[in-house]
């Protein structure tokens, strides 16, 4: 039974970094498309699209590793899965060159990531609180 316990702990854990990277390179990418409006270097921007998109299947992977152990509720796979969706539509947004969609579905996740980040460390905090009890 321990072993469970631990494993699904990790899981959780291995879920809430994958979330803060996913959330953080949302934020490296909010800001390299100011810095991209501002002075038209792109660099950046382009390096940090298949980072964002590689952060959002790591967040699918862990979701999963997550449910399998403990044997919970996919919710968060759920949740991972529509995130890959709306990564793809802003990644191919982003190719077609349709800033008047792709910048709003940017802030969309990134409020959506940070949301969900804050949502987990709540319930992580609430948890920890209740074994103290």
């Amino acid at each position: 039974m321990t072993g469970q316990t631990t494993a699904a702990h990790g899981g959780r854990t291995f879920l809430k970094i994958a979330v803060a990277v996913q959330t953080v390179s949302i934020f490296f990418q909010a800001a390299t498309a100011g810095m991209l409006f501002a002075s038209h270097d792109t660099e950046l921007h382009h390096i940090g699209s298949p980072v964002m998109y590689g952060t959002t299947l790591l967040y699918v992977l862990a979701a999963v590793l997550a449910w399998r152990p403990g044997g919970g509720t996919p919710r968060p796979i759920l949740y991972a899965a529509g995130f890959l969706v709306l990564a793809s539509a802003q990644v191919a947004l982003g190719i077609a060159g349709m800033t008047s969609l792709h910048v709003p579905l940017g802030v969309l996740m990134f409020g959506l990531s940070t949301l969900t980040l804050g949502q987990m460390l709540s319930a992580a905090r609430r948890g920890r609180s209740s074994v103290r009890s």
